[in-house]
């Protein structure tokens, strides 16, 4: 039977994921582990290389390997991913504009809470959350 392949990214989230589940620092082989037999070690390694090179994980030796840690959540990464597709693209504003107008109504008006929360100004001197204003047109 033939292997599903996982689309980009994919494997890294599931990388930084088995790690945060860990009680602390992990080798590769505990990785490779906690995700199944199907990943070659030498895969797992490189999948914590680029990590490491996204700022996400760290790793400190022992012995003659490592052991890795997470520094930052899957969260993080997707939100990495999406700058580094907006960074490729010539036309930035049209597609924060497209990416905006395909929202649904309440990822939009989570989207505009964060982004007013993060002005400055007397804008940003209300100390509500981004689910207290959900209610509200923007």
């Amino acid at each position: 039977m033939a292997r599903v392949r996982r689309g980009q990214g994919e494997l890294e989230g599931q990388v930084l994921g088995a790690l945060s589940e860990a009680d602390g620092p992990v080798s590769a082989a505990w990785v490779q582990q906690r995700l199944g037999d199907d990943l070659a070690y030498t895969t797992v390694v490189t999948i914590l290389t680029r990590l490491l090179a996204k700022d996400v994980v760290a790793r400190e030796r022992q012995g003659r390997s490592f052991l890795w840690t997470p520094t930052a959540d899957v969260a993080r990464l997707a939100a990495l991913r999406m700058r580094r597709l907006l960074d490729g693209e010539r036309d930035r504003e049209a597609v924060l504009a497209s990416f905006v107008t395909a929202l649904p109504p309440g990822d939009e008006r989570v989207l505009r809470a964060l982004l007013e929360d993060a002005e400055p100004g007397p804008a940003n001197t209300r100390n509500t959350s981004p689910a207290d204003r959900s209610g509200t047109q923007c």
